[in-house]
């Protein structure tokens, strides 16, 4: 990056770390924090709305939206991550592909299965082998989102549903009697105090996830994980600037991301604990009033 980095063999020590830090490695590096923070900020508002769809499919009173409901919920919940985490976008690529190659190739005469391969022709590849390197690393991570949103959305709605069978079955019976229709009563009444009940389940639920983000490397996602691995590790094949092995440096400064990125999420989640507390009916708010007097 700097004009003094042509030799790193020659270079001072303050100007061989600096040059150091400023490798296309590094800045590989740099750009996996962006990647884990952007998962996290899509994943959870997309796991949040998976939930709160299955925990209304899981108290419909429709038995087939139940049905669906508590199947998705029982075996996401019952089945290791690391299954789905596999298994999902996988068998997403793989039938994405497999449509297309019905659709684009009509004339292959070939099984699409030949033993462990599984082979469609060059037009039905998602993404192609022209498209860019861009095209691949965001229909990678697209994968990746969709696997985390629907294992944590069905967490979700399990803490959902608990929140909404918290709330006190006579307040839900008073709007009734002053004539609401239930879905006036679900919309005015338990959607707006079902979140005090569902905010530590849910608080939890996203340090679970922020844990679960070095799970990318699974997925063929190079994430901070896997550059501070490389980097730290004694290697030359990543950059020409040859150090001992400094991985524990490397994996304490990733402690002290996720510790940080933690420690402001709950700072996050208790104020607006504070908040959904205000006026409510329970010992959260019923500990305001007192601290107001």
């Amino acid at each position: 990056m700097f004009a003094f980095c042509s030799d790193p063999a020659t270079l001072p020590q303050w100007q061989w770390m600096a040059c150091y830090l400023t490798t296309g490695s590094h800045f590989a590096l740099y750009r996996s924090v962006l990647v884990v923070l952007l998962l996290l900020a899509l994943a959870a508002p997309l796991a949040l709305g998976m939930g709160f769809l299955g925990a209304l499919a899981v108290r419909s009173g429709n038995l087939l939206l139940k049905g669906i409901g508590t199947i998705y919920v029982s075996m996401v919940r019952g089945v290791p991550d690391i299954i789905f985490f596999l298994f999902v976008p996988f068998a997403i690529d793989q039938g994405v592909e497999y449509a297309r190659h019905r659709i684009l190739c009509p004339d292959w005469d070939q099984p699409v299965r030949q033993g462990n391969d599984f082979i469609v022709c060059a037009a039905a590849k998602m993404p192609l082998a022209t498209d860019p390197l861009w095209v691949h690393n965001v229909w990678g991570f697209s994968l990746a989102l969709f696997a985390f949103a629907l294992v944590f959305g069905a967490f979700a709605a399990n803490t959902l549903n608990g929140a909404m069978n918290a709330v006190p079955r006579a307040q839900l019976e008073t709007g009734e009697a002053y004539g609401m229709t239930r879905r006036q009563t679900f919309r005015r009444i338990l959607l707006p105090q079902m979140w005090v009940y569902a905010l530590p389940g849910l608080s939890n639920l996203w340090m679970i996830l922020t844990k679960a983000t070095p799970l990318l490397f699974l997925l063929g996602i190079q994430d901070v994980v896997f550059w501070a691995r490389e980097l730290g590790g004694q290697k030359t094949g990543h950059y020409a600037y040859t150090h001992p092995d400094w991985r524990v440096w490397y994996f304490l400064g990733v402690l002290v991301f996720y510790l940080t990125l933690t420690w402001v999420s709950q700072r996050g989640f208790d104020r607006l604990m504070r908040k959904l507390n205000h006026g409510q009916a329970t010992a959260g708010g019923e500990a305001q009033r007192k601290a107001a007097i």
